[in-house]
């Protein structure tokens, strides 16, 4: 599908899921500028990629006019921080990725006449009423809470990507993408796997939030990456969830986790998160009709792959 890509931007290219799409439009045969201003990614995911002589790095922040040196046909954008240790620390920034960083990449899928796909995520929904979340449910979100910098971010992001569908006539999409886990997540990130991932690794202990039953769907990576390519290779506007439907508890995940690494590790209950969801789901009806996407990757592939790059890329004295 991606084989009519002919050159692709992606911002936040070096990032966890950008690194990722970038090597996949790669293989695809693809040309790649990806543009980061390193805020929250690690120049180890896109290292591999810097002697490919397709790819093309540039090192900007994408709030400020992004000068790029191609014309493309596709535009994707995903420069944000995404874990809410990143966003808590860059509130500001946060905000200006979703508001002028989605105008700037915007501009030049219009510019370009290229497919434009805005990289959402479920937060938009915030503590959701409704369950499973469907493209057409509006949300629960507190807009003046911590977590809002992201949550409005995100729903100025889409706004904006469908005002300009209406009045410009871009072609644009909107994915929402559900909890994501994979090689090259941050383990320093704050979020659930990774920081299980250490914790256990480390003989440390698991330090769920709450009760631990609040609920979330996990998607590995590379279905994440396959949706994303599905819906830029059609003409669907979206917004289409791309996550798991297979939903479990944090406290289930946590075991899980210890289950693989064969760790010994306690659990440990702390306080809970300001305004975190009791319940995350999506439901992807609307991906299996409008892309005949459906993740292929279940937990128990996908978490002993992720625990094998961290253990490769952080090597610890072996578990007792």
């Amino acid at each position: 599908m991606t084989g009519r890509f002919e050159r692709a931007l992606v911002t936040g290219g070096a990032g966890f899921v950008g690194s990722h799409l970038c090597e996949r439009l790669l293989d695809d045969g693809t040309e790649v500028v990806a543009a980061d201003n390193f805020a929250t990614a690690d120049t180890g995911n896109i290292a591999p990629l810097l002697d490919h002589p397709a790819f093309r790095l540039l090192s900007r922040d994408v709030t400020l006019p992004i000068a790029a040196p191609s014309s493309f046909d596709v535009v994707f954008h995903l420069a944000s921080a995404a874990s809410p240790r990143d966003y808590f620390r860059l509130p500001l920034e946060t905000l200006r990725a979703g508001s002028y960083g989605t105008e700037n990449a915007l501009d030049i899928a219009e510019r370009d006449s290229a497919r434009f796909v805005l990289a959402s995520t479920s937060e938009v929904y915030g503590d959701p009423r409704e369950h499973p979340q469907r493209e057409d449910y509006w949300g629960h979100v507190n807009p003046i809470g911590p977590r809002s910098v992201y949550d409005e971010a995100k729903r100025y992001a889409e706004a904006l990507t469908a005002a300009v569908r209406r009045e410009r006539s871009v072609n644009t999409g909107i994915a929402r993408i559900f909890n994501t886990y994979g090689p090259r997540m941050r383990s320093d990130d704050g979020r659930m796997i990774p920081t299980f991932l250490t914790q256990a690794l480390s003989g440390e202990p698991l330090t769920v939030a709450g009760t631990g039953q609040q609920t979330r769907s996990l998607c590995y990576v590379e279905d994440t990456v396959r949706g994303l390519l599905a819906l830029a290779g059609s003409d669907f506007p979206g917004p289409v969830n791309l996550g798991n439907p297979h939903e479990l508890t944090v406290l289930a995940i946590a075991e899980e986790i210890l289950s693989v690494t064969g760790s010994s590790s306690a659990i440990e209950y702390i306080d809970a998160a300001v305004d975190d969801p009791a319940r995350r789901c999506p439901d992807i009806s609307l991906a299996r009709r409008e892309l005949g996407w459906a993740p292929e990757i279940d937990l128990a592939q996908g978490l002993p792959l992720t625990v094998d790059w961290y253990v490769r890329k952080n090597p610890l004295e072996p578990l007792h």
